[in-house]
């Protein structure tokens, strides 16, 4: 058995077809046929069912798989040791995000990372948070920038700051039009109006739902959306309201902008570089971390 008849293996799994993992492995696909088979002969087990136009793995096939990518993950962190014992400046981290919070975010820090470390690769996934999790627990991110709570129990965390929440209202409502306590709106105020979220599976939803039971209430969920720009949107609509980040709320990139109001208590999310633990970071992804929490505090600050 050869690390490339893991690696080719992994990648017809992903494509669900020869042809598309043959191009993504820039081989001809009779070589990628007669590797599999050659290893399918060996192993003595079918790992994949041929049909007509897809490929779906067997049951011996799964487990080849998730032992493979235990595998050829352990052989990238075992490369990245030696490169950082040699003292190479070049490296590769793969960093996952959620696509709306890094949005806001990572265009300060990228730039700034590349800029301290030109020759080190950056490879970026977005998904959605529970997504995310499950990807950095399988080794397939370096880091995820996340927040708390954690779900999956295989990964460690480095907290980066807290993000302040903020209340999002339509232009009309009453509270964007009255003065409001310094001490800010108290969520208990808002038990009888309907609220926009995003969707199951981003996290952000979960905390709003949370804080809204810690206030005493179960929120009335008119509205939901993947995306927080449209949940914003349809808040400055009149649709309801929401809670929103507040890095998210200084970012006014739409003609229908919501009145962002504080709440009392000031409930924060924390911000987390998660990792799988035990997993060996490199000095590319400790620099990433560090890069980060430097620039999250400017932002803080600001």
């Amino acid at each position: 058995m050869e690390l490339r008849q893991l690696q080719y293996t992994l990648q017809i799994a992903e494509e669900r077809n020869f042809s598309r993992a043959a191009e993504k492995l820039h081989i001809a696909q009779p070589s990628l046929s007669q590797q599999l088979s050659k290893l399918e002969q060996e192993l003595g087990v079918k790992l994949f069912q041929r049909n007509t136009s897809t490929v779906e793995l067997t049951y011996a096939g799964a487990s080849f798989i998730e032992h493979a990518r235990k595998i050829m993950d352990a052989v990238e962190q075992l490369r990245q040791e030696m490169d950082d014992i040699s003292q190479l400046r070049a490296g590769r981290v793969v960093i996952g995000s959620m696509p709306i919070t890094g949005s806001h975010l990572l265009p300060y820090v990228l730039p700034a990372f590349k800029e301290s470390y030109p020759d080190i690769q950056v490879t970026l996934l977005e998904d959605t948070s529970l997504n995310l999790e499950k990807l950095t627990a399988g080794g397939g991110t370096d880091l995820s920038l996340l927040s708390l709570p954690l779900i999956e129990s295989s990964l460690d965390y480095e907290p980066i700051g807290e993000e302040m929440i903020d209340l999002a209202v339509p232009p009309h409502h009453a509270l964007a039009s009255t003065s409001y306590s310094p001490e800010g709106v108290s969520l208990s105020a808002l038990k009888n109006e309907p609220f926009i979220v995003l969707k199951k599976g981003q996290g952000f939803r979960k905390l709003c739902i949370d804080l809204c039971h810690d206030a005493g209430f179960e929120p009335n969920i008119v509205f939901e959306s993947n995306n927080i720009e449209t949940v914003q949107s349809l808040v400055a609509a009149g649709m309801g309201v929401t809670l929103v980040p507040r890095f998210i709320a200084r970012a006014k990139r739409s003609e229908l902008i919501p009145v962002y109001l504080p709440l009392s208590g000031q409930p924060s999310r924390t911000l987390v570089i998660a990792f799988r633990h035990g997993r060996y970071l490199s000095k590319a992804a400790e620099a990433f971390i560090d890069t980060f929490k430097f620039i999250l505090t400017q932002r803080n600050q600001s």
